[in-house]
């Protein structure tokens, strides 16, 4: 996919990100799932309308029917991510043949007008191309509806080194005291964490690689910072334009939030990086009309007139945009549920420490931030924000 696009899409994502008052309570969202719909609605509108979703998607809107078709082709070309695309229509609404001819392959349905009826067949189409995780299309279908456009993304990764899952408490922040599912896992590659320092202080990055081209990176500020500033600083960092420092050239000492490096006695040089973790499940759903700016959506859902010439005869407005989304963090990967047993050595002799090796620690036991990055392209798929870990789950949960 063009650089241009990923970069357009990488910048709502940005700034939904700094908006988003949820986070404080967790969420979770995908840019990539809204950019491709605001981009075939700007292809249709005219007048201001088609101004502020030009503005919304950084590209002209006279290029964004063709940038949304190559960016749904290259999802679909993503190892573990399903995209689709629907679009239904009443029986009376004409469409303007050059636009419904611009959109891309996908699902075409009619509405009947029946809220019932037509409700369930979109709820089975979210369901269907999300595999069960998303049950509902967030739209409320009614007798007024006369088009509905959505689109779906379903992404499953593993990770390339599982985490080791065991029950653990914290000593500090709002999770303090509290057994958690913790994860933990070791590794040699210390620059897998960085630290990169943004407009409001530094934000330690680690970066959790998956099978499939697509990694997580998980983000953690400062105490106070709020999650906006991290998540912005972190998509910067993951998306290479702020750079950061690996472990490897950070300072001993508290390198980071979250971050230690220390130089200590051991039984081999080799550096190593211990990662601990929770797990975690977030769930949000978002009403896009509630940040209309953004999303380039002010003056198109202003229903005293139509907006969307080029795409019926028929005057159209906006009523409704939503988003339902989740994510899970796992021992074995990114929507992706395993259980792995903690195993311990029996004792042996104490070795000889000969050598001076370097050892970086980083704790993610407080609330922090996560973005899915397709490695190739640097596109983040999903971003989001952990206000709460999973429960510890009882013995009949398992």
């Amino acid at each position: 996919m063009r650089n241009s696009t990923v970069r357009a899409v990488n910048r709502l994502t940005k700034q939904w990100a700094a908006q988003d008052g949820a986070a404080e309570q967790g969420t979770v969202f995908t840019a990539a799932g809204v950019w491709p719909l605001l981009a075939l609605l700007a292809d249709g509108a005219d007048g201001a309308a088609r101004e502020e979703l030009a503005g919304a998607l950084g590209i002209p809107a006279g290029a964004a029917a063709g940038a949304a078709r190559e960016l749904l082709a290259a999802l679909d070309g993503v190892r573990g991510l399903r995209s689709a695309t629907g679009l239904w229509t009443r029986e009376e609404l004409p469409l303007e043949e050059r636009w419904s001819a611009q959109l891309p392959p996908g699902a075409r349905g009619g509405l009947t007008g029946d809220a019932d009826t037509d409700g369930k067949a979109l709820d089975a189409w979210a369901s269907d191309r999300t595999g069960g995780v998303i049950e509902r299309m967030p739209l409320q279908v009614t007798e007024d509806t006369l088009l509905v456009l959505a689109s779906a993304l379903a992404l499953r990764l593993r990770w390339i080194q599982p985490f080791e899952e065991f029950e653990g408490t914290t000593g500090q922040g709002p999770w303090a005291g509290r057994e958690l599912p913790m994860l933990g896992r070791e590794t040699t590659l210390l620059d897998r964490v960085s630290v990169a320092r943004g407009p409001r202080g530094p934000v330690t990055v680690l970066e959790v690689v998956g099978s499939t081209g697509v990694d997580v990176h998980l983000v953690l500020g400062e105490p106070e910072a709020a999650p906006g500033a991290v998540l912005t600083t972190g998509i910067d960092a993951v998306t290479r334009t702020l750079p950061s420092t690996g472990a490897s050239l950070l300072p001993e000492g508290d390198a980071g939030p979250g971050l230690t490096v220390r130089t200590v006695r051991a039984e081999t040089p080799e550096p190593r990086l211990a990662i601990r973790t929770v797990a975690f499940e977030v769930r949000a759903e978002h009403d896009l009309l509630s940040h209309a700016g953004l999303f380039g959506l002010t003056t198109a859902s202003d229903a005293s007139q139509g907006h969307f010439p080029g795409i019926s005869p028929q005057p159209l407005a906006v009523d409704s945009a939503r988003q339902s989304a989740l994510a899970r963090f796992h021992a074995a990967g990114f929507e992706a549920a395993a259980v792995t047993g903690f195993g311990v050595a029996a004792g042996c002799a104490i070795p000889r420490l000969r050598y001076r090796a370097r050892w970086v620690d980083v704790r993610y036991d407080r609330p922090f931030g996560f973005i899915a990055v397709h490695r190739t392209s640097r596109l983040v798929l999903a971003a989001g924000w952990v206000a709460e870990p999973e429960p510890v789950r009882s013995d009949d949960d398992h």
